[in-house]
């Protein structure tokens, strides 16, 4: 299974996820908004995060999370998904949707889910 498969069967298991293409390779959305997608480089997976996770994450693991040029003044990091557990991924892929997803839809997944 490719790294981008593992994303990607996790972002399914959300509510009202899609698949699509952004920038000529596959990505996710939640009501047409992005928050995964294949990087051109097959072995990273663009993810929406916070800037305070940002800054957290490439901080302790910059060989796992990047930020080039091009993301610098955008909510997204390239991350080594091959490099993350199970856990550490869905945790990834989850709050990557809660970025994208309207509240409404974020607090019936946490009402369900809890």
């Amino acid at each position: 299974m490719s790294d981008f498969d593992r994303v990607r069967d996790l972002a399914l298991e959300l509510p009202e996820v899609e698949e699509s293409v952004s920038w000529g390779t596959p990505s996710l959305k939640v009501r047409g908004r992005l928050f995964l997608r294949r990087h051109e480089d097959p072995g990273l997976t663009v993810v929406k995060i916070s800037p305070q996770e940002r800054a957290a994450l490439t901080a302790a693991r910059p060989e796992v999370f990047i930020v080039t040029p091009h993301y610098e003044n955008h909510r997204y990091v390239l991350v080594r998904a091959a490099e993350l557990t199970e856990e550490e991924l869905r945790e990834l892929v989850t709050e990557a949707w809660r970025l994208s997803a309207p509240q409404r839809l974020v607090k019936e997944f946490d009402r369900d889910a809890g």
